[in-house]
């Protein structure tokens, strides 16, 4: 470790009586590890020592009394709870500014939203694509875990089904559901309108949305929707249509859309892959302008996610200012998501250069991509495929023999008449509109059929189709990749091994010895990082032993 003497006319730290005084190079990393004591650095016989309690002061006499110590640095406490924004952990009865991001078919499942819950944390229970009796059983299954309602589902944005998103509103208000997660939206909606406003009151005052939004947005445009009231327009529909009252479309003119934003940088799933060091300052700065504008008594917080699967992805997030931080892949990686073994040994394996762009299933015509696992698995070039002869051909009967043949043995196994009415048997149960279009329209025909391989995919990787492994859909971001790197060595570097919650405390925890190591680098100590070795995960006990949760 080098060292670097400061002059003594910074100040002088005078330790208590009998203090001990340590060697930084031999204690410094279970000095950082015990997060709420705080310590300083001070100088003796030119060689940095720790010294816990005292007092320090600030003088340019260079004459240092007796029993002190010229004064280096400090380094203050920074406990798990201090971490983030007060006022959102206060909102959703938070210990720790972290949320256990939803993946849609239920991989962020009940348990994994569960454990968020009883940890202090909160989960986001993944909704996309599963009917509403599966959604009803899991909204009971959490309150029965989560009598509180310290939990969340996700609603994610379907043009192609308006009438199921606004059923799933419908069930979310009826179940009391208070939080959701709004995913892959492009511009508002009215099912979610009507979520927000749904129940607003006035009380002493003061206007209370009994139901909290969290969007996730990737773009400036989106985020000005939901950093601004609901458009009046469709207050006016929701209230005409008797969803809302007259009165609690006025009130509703003088909230935001969301709650809070989480600025989605480079991501699994749906994402625009923007880079998170240029995404959220510019979010953040947006808020700023609208709260100003629509003079909000409470801003909306702005969290980061995307990217977040090391501890210093989540240092940087908070420094940058980031009430809290969003996880998606590395969860998906843990024994608690609903995916198979299978799956979670292919991400364990995988590198940040393990992913590419594919077309998604539930915006396929729009030509609207997801990030998904390119490593062991074909499905994000026969999807491109797919997608590529929809917009050459205006129906299946236009494509040649070579290559429906060619569809029908490598992607869809089966003659595509036969995949047709399997899909006609699906939306004759979910809903029957887009059958009745198909008929009218062959190319809306065709893209439902290549939809059907898009969204099977998805469940082949989920269930562990052994026989359908080279067509798994899995959804994730370069993040597997480093935080495959970071645990390389460690206990978290086995699957089996890999809980959300070792995770989360691992990340935040790791996040707060990076704070401090650079506030004692910030004041001139000059301290190699290897010295944390690379702050390598530690099981539950180690860190509680350290004292660091």
């Amino acid at each position: 470790m080098t060292q670097q003497v400061v002059c003594a006319s910074q100040g002088y730290c005078k330790p208590l009586p009998n203090t001990d005084l340590t060697r930084l190079s031999d204690n410094l990393k279970t000095a950082l590890y015990a997060l709420s004591v705080p310590f300083s650095v001070i100088l003796q016989k030119n060689e940095l020592f720790l010294v816990h309690g005292g007092s320090n002061t600030y003088t340019k006499e260079k004459t240092i009394p007796p029993e002190a110590f010229p004064f280096i640095a400090y380094c203050p406490s920074l406990p798990l709870s201090a971490l983030g924004s007060n006022a959102f952990k206060k909102r959703y009865n938070l210990t720790y500014p972290y949320i256990i991001g939803a993946m849609a078919n239920a991989i962020t499942s009940v348990e994994m939203v569960r454990q968020a819950g009883e940890n202090g944390l909160i989960g986001f229970f993944g909704a996309g694509g599963l009917n509403l009796d599966v959604l009803s059983k899991a909204a009971d299954d959490l309150f029965r875990y989560l009598p509180q309602g310290n939990f969340g589902f996700n609603l994610l944005h379907n043009p192609n089904e308006p009438n199921l998103e606004m059923a799933t509103v419908d069930l979310y208000i009826q179940k009391g559901i208070r939080q959701i997660c709004a995913s892959a939206y492009l511009g508002l909606s009215l099912p979610l309108v009507r979520y927000r406003v749904a129940g607003i009151y006035e009380e002493n005052g003061k206007i209370i949305c009994p139901n909290r939004v969290i969007a996730k947005v990737s773009r400036l445009e989106v985020a000005t929707r939901f950093l601004s009231p609901p458009p009046l327009k469709m207050l006016d529909d929701l209230v005409a249509q008797g969803h809302i009252s007259a009165s609690e479309a006025k009130l509703a003119t003088f909230i935001p859309m969301a709650d809070d934003i989480t600025a989605e940088a480079d991501s699994g799933g749906h994402t625009d892959n923007r880079p998170a060091l240029s995404l959220f300052p510019a979010i953040l700065d947006l808020r700023d302008q609208l709260s100003s504008q629509f003079n909000y008594p409470d801003p909306p917080a702005i969290g980061l996610g995307g990217g977040i699967a090391t501890p210093w992805a989540t240092a940087a997030a908070f420094q940058m200012g980031a009430a809290y931080v969003l996880t998606g892949s590395v969860n998906q990686a843990c024994i608690e998501a609903g995916t198979s073994e299978v799956v979670r040994t292919m991400l364990s394996e995988a590198s940040q250069a393990d992913v590419m762009m594919a077309p998604a299933a539930d915006m396929f015509e729009m030509g609207v991509k997801l990030q998904v696992l390119k490593r062991g698995t074909m499905f994000a070039q026969r999807a491109d495929r797919l997608f590529q002869l929809y917009k050459t051909h205006s129906s299946i009967d236009e494509l040649d023999s070579i290559t429906r043949k060619k569809l029908e043995e490598e992607i869809f196994r089966n003659d595509l008449e036969n995949i047709w009415q399997s899909t006609r048997k699906f939306f004759a149960k979910r809903d029957p509109r887009p059958i009745e279009r198909a008929e009218k329209d062959p190319k809306y025909k065709m893209a439902l059929i290549f939809r059907s391989y898009l969204g099977q995919a998805s469940s082949w990787a989920i269930q562990g189709d052994v026989s359908r492994k080279l067509d798994y859909q899995i959804w994730t971001g370069p993040s597997i990749g480093a935080f495959n790197q970071w645990t390389h060595g460690t206990y978290l570097e086995h699957p089996e091994n890999r809980k959300i919650i070792d995770v989360a405390f691992n990340l935040l925890v790791g996040a707060a010895v990076q704070a401090r190591f650079m506030s004692l680098a910030n004041q001139g100590i000059d301290i190699k990082s290897e010295f944390l070795n690379g702050l390598k995960p530690l099981s539950l006990a180690t860190l509680k032993k350290m004292q660091s949760i």
